[in-house]
């Protein structure tokens, strides 16, 4: 599902003209006398407090989108070790089981990393359908010796097979947990309101080009939390690094 804030760049331009009309309104607003001289002070404070606002909600919601990045992270490693693990305990199957095992296991770990790389939405289709029937066919190449030798050996080998196939699951999820779209209309309204504030506020007269400066600083704030919270077309995105170096690791397909 593609998301407006998955283009980064597209959210800080519409961002920074959005604010710097607001910051005109707010401009023009002032040369209408709307804030009287007996009104200034009180004028003052509401100013402050909005910008305080929206100051908390800027840093609350970039640390929503460093902790979302994070899980990201995370669980790349918990898949990269998942594979690993299974990949050593195939050896306890039969020999002609181990071999299926480990070849579908290296098939599966380049879906994995395909998935990662991918951002054209119908590649990603045919990573995902692959991926689904890769761990069908893992699942279905220990599941005879599974219920023919039910010992605490081949325990090991489901349980790092069930890891396998979670994680990915888990993965899934956590690249589906984005910052909600209410937070980020809150943010956007709270930057409007503050920016016509600056406007009403700000004394410019012969340096227009000062009321930019608030627009300009708040859409960079939005252009840093929208590209860490957006996994593929960010320029902070998560590299499946465990999973290439798992890849080296094995050798050869």
């Amino acid at each position: 599902m593609t998301h407006i804030v998955d283009y980064p760049i597209a959210v800080f331009l519409t961002s920074l003209v959005t604010l710097a009309i607001s910051a005109r309104i707010g401009a023009a607003l002032a040369r209408r006398g709307i804030v009287g001289l007996d009104a200034h002070d009180y004028f003052g404070v509401i100013q402050t407090a909005t910008l305080t606002l929206l100051g908390l909600v800027i840093g609350f919601t970039f640390s929503m989108a460093v902790s979302r990045y994070d899980q990201r992270k995370n669980y790349e490693e918990e898949e990269a070790n998942a594979i690993g693990t299974e990949y050593v305990r195939a050896e306890l199957l039969p020999a002609a089981d181990a071999t299926v095992v480990r070849a579908k296991l290296k098939e599966y770990l380049d879906q994995r990393i395909s998935w990662y790389s991918r951002t054209d939405e119908q590649r990603l289709r045919e990573v995902d359908a692959r991926t689904a029937g890769l761990q069908s066919e893992l699942w279905g190449a220990i599941r005879g010796q599974a219920v023919a030798q039910p010992t605490p050996v081949m325990a090991l080998v489901v349980s790092g097979m069930n890891d396998v196939l979670n994680t990915q699951g888990y993965t899934q999820a956590a690249w589906w947990n984005r910052i909600p779209p209410a937070a980020w209309l809150l943010m956007l309204a709270l930057a409007f309101c503050s920016n016509v504030l600056v406007g009403m506020g700000a004394k410019t007269r012969g340096h227009p080009m000062l009321l930019l400066v608030l627009p300009l600083i708040v859409a960079l704030a939005f252009l840093l939390i929208a590209d860490i919270d957006s996994p593929r077309r960010g320029l902070i995105a998560v590299s499946p690094l465990n999973l290439l170096t798992l890849a080296q690791s094995l050798g050869p397909r």
